[in-house]
């Protein structure tokens, strides 16, 4: 079986050869101290892929570093609420120089702790305040996962087609769907982007999406995918953090398109591909600059130039033919700009196409939309902050939300 995680890393590879830098690069010769510690804060634990994701990305960056393992300090099962803050805390008073927490509802705790902790570095994926706050050492980070997600609906867009052809059922038959888990702009850019992907190559396809009110339960998102399987869904994708979904596909016979890892061990008969922020470079980078005391960008956005957006290994034994030649020229257009994954012609709101839409990209506490994001024909996502702020769902042609109680 041949990895398309290879793929993705030789283009990366190839494009720095020609040149190709990003916002933020630090030199690869910056050395480590020795005595440097580094903490993180993880939501939940291995059990979950979301965490397990950063966990791995948090060793492997130490690694590459030449740090040792007692200069990171892995903090798990933290929730999103007092309990961060006590947890960055200890870290900042243990001597870490720079403290990680990977959930959104970290942030203001993060924010609690970088203000009373004015010589440590806290950084934050997901979050959105960095760039308004102007505390000098917070800072957010996010990644243009939303292009990893498309690359994965065209996987999934492909066997949709290839069950057509196979006369399993009709193009008009041809629904998706989709567990989420809460209906935040994350999870909504990332579900509308699978579906653009999707629909870029089945056209006919619609998609229904489920949420669990959860980033991590088992059962809920199980019973979501069933849910959609039972109302006639033909391939599941998800934005939630546990093995529910893909058990559910695999007991059912459903293709399934997971995220932050892949399953083809534990559902080798209908895995086909998984999308994932690789979160390596940024640890690097965050360390590197720390540590040469140069500042860190309030606002970083990995891509998948910078190795940040990756693909897992293509399962080629329920993939349609011909997806690892489709993957690799639709993500070259997406890399030479040729393709935008919100072009707005590719996609109407209550039948009508997008010129200006209004976004929340300065967070206030009216969630207060301020920012025009359409412009040469597409909607900006990740470029005037990192972190997600794609939100349209009322009226979006060909998506239905079943639920819409977890905001």
């Amino acid at each position: 079986m041949k990895k398309l995680l290879a793929l993705t890393l030789g283009m990366v590879m190839a494009l720095t050869a020609a040149g190709a830098s990003f916002a933020g690069e630090t030199e690869a010769d910056v050395v480590i101290p020795s005595d440097m510690k580094v903490g993180f804060i993880f939501l939940h634990d291995e059990n979950s892929t979301y965490d397990l994701n950063f966990i791995n990305a948090a060793k492997e960056a130490a690694a590459e570093l030449g740090m040792s393992e007692d200069q990171i300090v892995l903090k798990t099962n933290v929730p999103e609420g007092q309990e961060c803050y006590d947890t960055a805390a200890d870290l900042a008073d243990g001597g870490c120089s720079v403290v990680f927490a990977d959930s959104f509802g970290h942030e203001d705790y993060m924010i609690q702790a970088a203000q009373e902790f004015p010589e440590v570095e806290f950084c934050h994926a997901t979050g959105t305040k960095a760039h308004t706050e102007g505390i000098e050492n917070y800072h957010n980070a996010f990644a243009s996962i939303y292009e990893g997600r498309y690359l994965a609906g065209v996987a999934a867009g492909l066997k949709l087609n290839e069950m057509i052809a196979n006369g399993e059922f009709s193009e008009d038959e041809a629904k998706v769907g989709y567990v989420g888990a809460f209906t935040y702009a994350e999870v909504i850019s990332g579900y509308t982007s699978f579906f653009l992907g999707v629909r870029s190559q089945c056209p006919s396809a619609t998609m229904e999406v489920t949420f669990t009110g959860s980033w991590y339960d088992e059962t809920a998102e199980k019973e979501g995918a069933n849910k959609l399987i039972s109302d006639g869904c033909k391939l599941i994708s998800q934005h939630a953090d546990s093995m529910g979904a893909p058990t559910a596909c695999e007991d059912a016979g459903i293709p399934d398109v997971s995220y932050n890892g892949s399953t083809i061990d534990a559902c080798p008969n209908t895995f086909i591909i998984s999308s994932r922020i690789n979160w390596t470079p940024y640890f690097k980078y965050a360390i590197q600059k720390a540590a040469a005391g140069e500042p860190i960008e309030a606002d970083w956005t990995g891509t998948i130039a910078t190795g940040s957006v990756e693909l897992s290994e293509l399962n080629e034994n329920v993939a349609a033919e011909g997806t690892k030649e489709k993957l690799e020229e639709v993500m070259a257009a997406l890399e030479d700009g040729s393709l935008h994954v919100f072009d707005t012609s590719t996609f109407t709101v209550n039948g009508e196409e997008l010129s200006s839409y209004l976004a929340d990209v300065d967070t206030d506490e009216a969630y207060e939309k301020d920012t025009d994001v359409i412009a040469d024909g597409y909607f900006h996502e990740s470029e005037y902050r990192s972190a997600p702020y794609f939100d349209i769902t009322d009226g979006f042609d060909g998506i239905e939300l079943l639920d819409t109680n977890f905001g």
